[in-house]
C-alpha cells in the first residue's frame, strides 16, 4: 500500500469533486478556491459524490502525481461542507486510506 502520509502534509477537500478532472484542474482548485500552493508538496485528497473513491494530488519538485483509489467494499465518510478544506494528521491520512471513517477523529 501506499502511504500517503508519508509524503507530507495532507489536506482533505471537503465536498463532492467531479472525479473526471485531471491535474490540471485539481491544482486550480486548490489555488483559486482554498489559497493554497498545489506546488507546496503536500498531499491533497479529493472524492466524488460515490463515496467509494478518492484522488490524492502530490507534486514531487519534478512533476505531479496524481493517485486514485477504488474501494471494493465500503464508502468514505467525507465532509460535505464544500467551502472547507482540512489538515489530517497522518493517523486520520492511514484511516482514510483503510477505508475507515474520519470523521470521528478531530480535523485540524
Amino acid at each position: 500500500m501506499i502511504n500517503l502520509a508519508e509524503l507530507g502534509r495532507a489536506f482533505i477537500v471537503c465536498g463532492k469533486t467531479d472525479m473526471r478532472r485531471v491535474i490540471d484542474s485539481l491544482a486550480y482548485i486548490v489555488k483559486k478556491r482554498f489559497n493554497l500552493d498545489p506546488f507546496s508538496g503536500c498531499v491533497f485528497l479529493f472524492c466524488g459524490s460515490r463515496r467509494d473513491r478518492f484522488k490524492a494530488l502530490y507534486w514531487d519538485s519534478q512533476g505531479f502525481w496524481l493517485l486514485y483509489k477504488r474501494f471494493e467494499n465500503g464508502k468514505l465518510a467525507w465532509p460535505s461542507n464544500e467551502d472547507e478544506v482540512r489538515e489530517l494528521s497522518d493517523e486520520q491520512v492511514m484511516r482514510l486510506m483503510q477505508c475507515f471513517t474520519i470523521g470521528q477523529l478531530h480535523c485540524t
